[in-house]
């Protein structure tokens, strides 16, 4: 956040996606319906309005509209503020590259974007809860409850269809535009999944508030329909939307196998290898000239090389022009779930052995002590 402005607005989109937006879903689409229940004023608002349709409609765009104003509040506080404060200066992605001011502002105004979709699902959860549960507290909390489990099923060793299937997945999946190539397929399948939950479940919501008796007044949320028509739409969706991802998408299993973390590690490894090389004065070299690859093992090769864990080791190796000897380095990593992966380095010490460099200028933070990458989990890996 110290070396560019930009930096700062991520930190936020961060924030807002795992805290923030469901909270405000809750108290937004979750208590637009609730609060007539309260507050008892159900007869007086179809006397005057004299159409469910146009009271649903008007009160599922309100809920909307504060939620996307709520964004992009949220959107342009953050980056005038890390502007501000720090400037435009170049933005470092998630793999090492560097993005040109410009490049950083185009990919964060998409970040942002993608999250909409996912909101949207997240407040027609909301609006399910209010309409199906009434004034219980239970429809209140409905989206953070279910943006809450949403989250920890990602920390969870899932098979991709069903992480995909899920619209918690739309608030991490902005991180793949941020690596070089950009990792598109995740965003655009969530973005397609989470529309297909505000769509299913903000229809359901809909019959469900037609078909309500409003001259009972003692007509409110009980456990039946909690289970009914509050639970059994988000299994429903959840279950077919992990179908139709399943039938569509080539990946399976967790997603994170041999081929697809070398690649990682090698891509941000090039890119960082050619910041230290500007550290220290040395010889601009260009990634092509490198030839990067990684060997990576998992449980000391005594266990097939996929899957999540803090047991997988890579040697990265390259070249450099005019040297007939080839470079190698160790790192130590820990890959979890959702496809985020650490390497630690191992050596040998004057490449990632050691946190700092001396350069010209002083000492400086070394890029390859570690690093990040990103594992792509919907793609496939070629055979042969």
């Amino acid at each position: 956040m110290h070396a560019s402005g930009w930096a700062g607005s991520l930190v936020v989109l961060g924030f807002a996606g795992t805290w923030a937006l469901p909270l405000a879903v809750s108290l937004v689409a979750g208590d637009s319906f609730a609060a007539e229940d309260r507050l008892g004023t159900w007869r007086h608002l179809l006397v005057a309005v004299r159409s469910t349709r146009r009271i649903f409609a008007a009160k599922a765009l309100a809920s909307a509209t504060v939620i996307l104003l709520l964004v992009l509040g949220l959107a342009c506080s953050s980056v005038v503020g890390g502007l501000l404060a720090v400037g435009s200066h170049p933005l470092a992605g998630l793999d090492g590259h560097v993005l040109a001011p410009a490049d950083a502002a185009t990919r964060l105004v998409l970040a942002w974007g993608s999250i909409v979709a996912p909101t949207l699902a997240l407040a027609a959860v909301g609006l399910l809860g209010s309409v199906t549960l009434s004034s219980s507290p239970v429809g209140l909390l409905l989206p953070a409850v279910v943006a809450l489990a949403m989250q920890l099923a990602q920390l969870l060793p899932l098979p991709v269809p069903v992480r995909l299937a899920l619209p918690g997945y739309g608030f991490i999946a902005w991180h793949g535009l941020f690596t070089d190539p950009a990792q598109l397929a995740p965003l655009a399948t969530s973005a397609v999944v989470s529309l297909a939950w505000a769509a299913i479940l903000g229809t359901a919501a809909y019959v469900i508030f037609r078909a309500r008796d409003f001259t009972n007044i003692h007509e409110r949320g009980s456990g039946r329909r909690a289970l009914t028509v509050g639970v059994l739409p988000l299994l429903v969706v959840s279950a077919s939307t992990a179908a139709v991802v399943a039938w569509t998408a080539g990946a399976s299993g967790s997603g994170i196998d041999k081929a697809k973390v070398e690649r990682s590690v090698a891509t941000s490894f090039g890119h960082l290898y050619r910041l230290q090389t500007e550290q220290l004065g040395r010889p601009p070299v260009t990634e092509a000239q490198l030839q990067t690859s990684a060997t990576c093992t998992k449980g000391g090769g005594l266990e097939p090389a996929q899957g999540p864990g803090n047991d997988w080791r890579c040697i990265v190796s390259w070249h450099l022009p005019g040297v007939d000897a080839v470079g190698t380095a160790v790192y130590q990593l820990d890959v979890s779930a959702d496809g985020q992966l650490v390497a630690d380095g191992d050596g040998p010490k004057e490449v990632n052995g050691y946190f700092q460099v001396r350069s010209p200028n002083g000492t400086e933070p070394n890029p390859l002590w570690q690093f990040d990458a990103v594992v792509d989990l919907s793609s496939t890996t070629p055979k042969g």
